[in-house]
């Protein structure tokens, strides 16, 4: 557990997603959970032991399974967009691991397969406040990695939580995902939050170098689709794009090819979705 500012904190050891939470007076407002179950009630209990009062709350900064899987494990009222509520209305109550090689974390875990998802309790549609005590957590809609992407800031600590809106040496989900939205989010971050600690979803504490870099590399997928457009290519062409969208300093061979299946299919279904949308409704 790593503490960033008097009552904010974050992990980033656990399967699926680096969490967070905020202790405040009046209770735990949890930000995203671990994948496994087990991990789940670890971290629950870890700041259940920090806290002076019992209410706690959960947010979920977005729909991925990396990230609310192991929600049902708080037992607790859970918080999310109404964008986001919407994909779990349509999801069975029990995950099925259906869509597999899309390059997620659970695909690590097999025994998540089975688990039962929890589906927000509460739901917003541009900001929500929580005044709890200090600090003050303030969740905002930041479309982007997917249409119910939110940021959960604390203002007056300047600490902002942005979930996948950025993904440090990695590449990003991009099957639910809006770049041109995702774009926008980022120069919201470049321009008002240069001076907050920004906690990534997937790896902790960035820097603004660090947003920058991802708003240039969505930028080169978003070309780079563009061009294939253009000249009325298939979908199954974007895998071409690939070796060029996997350099990344840090990248190892373990990673190389769970890394190389999450952009072949979150770039056939971007393009399918965004470009040849009846190729795509005669698949299904």
């Amino acid at each position: 557990m790593k503490q960033i500012e008097q009552g904010i904190y974050f992990e980033d050891s656990y399967s699926g997603v680096t969490v967070g939470a905020v202790v405040a007076s009046h209770g735990i407002i949890f930000i995203d959970a671990p994948l496994r179950n087990e991990d789940a009630r670890t971290w629950r209990s870890a700041l259940i032991n920090l806290a002076t009062n019992t209410n706690r709350i959960l947010v979920n900064l977005d729909h991925h399974p990396d990230r609310t899987l192991g929600a049902r494990a708080f037992e607790t009222t859970i918080v999310a967009h109404q964008k986001t509520a919407n994909v779990f209305r349509n999801l069975p109550s029990v995950f099925k691991g259906q869509v597999i090689d899309s390059g997620a974390e659970w695909e690590f875990s097999d025994d998540v397969v089975g688990a039962r998802w929890a589906a927000p309790d509460i739901t917003f549609t541009d900001q929500l406040f929580f005044h709890w005590g200090l600090p003050l957590v303030q969740l905002e809609h930041h479309p982007g990695p997917s249409s119910g992407s939110i940021w959960a800031i604390m203002p007056e600590m300047k600490v902002v939580f942005v979930g996948d809106t950025i993904l440090p040496n990695q590449p990003p989900f991009l099957a639910a995902a809006d770049l041109e939205a995702w774009i926008q989010s980022l120069d919201v971050l470049i321009s008002s939050y240069k001076d907050y600690s920004i906690v990534s979803g997937r790896g902790g504490l960035v820097d603004i170098k660090g947003v920058r870099e991802q708003r240039k590399y969505l930028n080169k997928i978003l070309r780079s689709l563009i061009r294939l457009a253009e000249k009325d290519a298939l979908a199954e062409e974007t895998e071409a794009l690939i070796p060029k969208l996997l350099d990344f300093p840090d990248l190892t061979s373990d990673r190389l090819e769970h890394y190389f299946q999450r952009l072949r299919h979150g770039l056939y279904h971007y393009y399918s979705l965004h470009y040849r949308p009846l190729e795509l409704s005669n698949e299904d």
